[in-house]
């Protein structure tokens, strides 16, 4: 081999890789950095109410969920010798959406600990762009498995109203007065004064204040779950800026409401409340916010209906059947796993390709 031959074979080695893609290719002013923090700001809202309702300790906790996010994704981009990419904004909204998934009364070291765990395994498995869990989602299942006792009880009464949104019981969730309801009902045991207390607490969830309590965020919950209106308010500014896609979170709430009236009801089949189904717990948050992570979630159309229809599913089975009232961070999880075969299953056909033959 002579020497043109040898510098030109060590040139092409050390060239960077070129990843091609079918055509046709669209390019977009949007960066990485723009749609993280648009989706900040439309977390502000909620974040707001948190504070009102709950007090400036929910805005300590926020802020000390990012700032651990920040710091341990800057430590192992330095630990590994990578460019420190923390003014992305990833960081910012794995921290964000932690604090969120956590009720408000915690110890601090719990976010801390949750944080961190979310950060870690996203950047074990690259960082950005190829963890295959949302990484708050994981870091709160990470937190609930080790700590259930503070992330079960640790809830706090908002401001003008109880805990439960309505007077006949205030020391649980709504989820959880419903759960209590299930067992009563399905126990044959229960006294009838237990079945007369399920009955005026089930009734009074599902009257126009026990909804208007949900809607507008005059109950329990964790930190940015409580207000559905500014959830909203904040998914509608994500669908003008095109940052959010449509299929994932109306497929996931659709199934919830359709499942839940004739699963979630206490009473038997086809006696749940669709808007108690919907606005309960953290739907609106894990639909519109977490469901829809560019990185976890199918890139197909097809890909996003399917996804959305099985997190709805096993949202449902876990409320409706499981040992928690919530389903909402697991059935992410677990539909996250899923994402590859989804997209291998749907992904459109190559122009002019053949049907392999046997």
């Amino acid at each position: 081999m002579n020497k043109e031959t040898e510098k030109s074979t060590s040139t092409v080695e050390a060239a960077p890789k070129l990843l091609l893609s079918v055509s046709p290719h669209i390019r977009s002013q949007t960066d990485v950095q723009v749609v993280m923090y648009w989706v900040v700001v439309a977390l502000v809202p909620a974040m707001i109410w948190s504070v009102y309702v709950f007090g400036i300790r929910t805005l300590w906790l926020t802020l000390t969920s990012i700032l651990t996010a920040v710091l341990v994704e800057a430590l192992f981009q330095k630990v590994r010798g990578r460019p420190i990419t923390v003014y992305d904004g990833s960081a910012i909204i794995t921290g964000i959406l932690l604090a969120y998934n956590v009720p408000p009364g915690v110890p601090y070291w719990l976010v801390v600990v949750g944080s961190a765990s979310a950060i870690g395994v996203k950047q074990i498995f690259g960082g950005l762009g190829y963890n295959i869990w949302n990484p708050a989602l994981l870091g709160r299942a990470v937190i609930m498995a080790s700590w259930p006792v503070h992330m079960t009880t640790k809830w706090l009464a908002p401001k003008f109203g109880t805990l439960s949104g309505i007077d006949a019981v205030s020391s649980a969730t709504p989820l959880s007065v419903l759960k209590e309801a299930h067992r009563v009902f399905a126990d044959p045991t229960s006294l009838p004064q237990q079945i007369a207390q399920v009955k005026l607490g089930v009734s009074q969830l599902y009257s126009s204040q026990g909804l208007a309590n949900l809607f507008w965020g005059n109950v329990g919950g964790c930190i940015g779950e409580v207000s559905v209106a500014l959830l909203l308010l904040g998914a509608i500014l994500l669908f003008a800026k095109k940052i959010i896609d449509w299929r994932i979170p109306i497929t996931y709430v659709g199934t919830v409401a359709v499942l839940g009236w004739i699963f979630g009801g206490a009473k038997g089949f086809f006696t749940g409340n669709v808007l108690f189904q919907v606005m309960a717990g953290g739907l609106i948050l894990g639909a519109f916010y977490m469901a829809t992570d560019m990185v976890t979630s199918p890139v197909t159309r097809r890909g996003r209906l399917f996804f959305g229809v099985g997190c709805g599913i096993i949202t449902v089975i876990i409320r409706a059947f499981g040992g928690y009232p919530e389903g909402v961070s697991y059935s992410i999880l677990l539909m996250n796993a899923t994402t590859p075969l989804i997209d291998h299953w749907t992904s459109p056909k190559k122009f002019g390709s053949a049907k392999q033959r046997n």
